[in-house]
């Protein structure tokens, strides 16, 4: 029974990390866009 706690927390935890990966890049390229528009 706690390994397939674990298993499920790994797989939540990988996919919070892909979901924060990806918003930082977003937010990064926003950034840049709106610094753009500003200049």
């Amino acid at each position: 029974m706690a390994e397939q706690e674990m298993k499920a927390a790994n797989e939540t935890y990988a996919g919070f990390l892909s979901m924060l990966k990806i918003g930082t890049i977003v937010t990064v390229v926003v950034a840049a866009f709106v610094v753009l528009i500003i200049s």
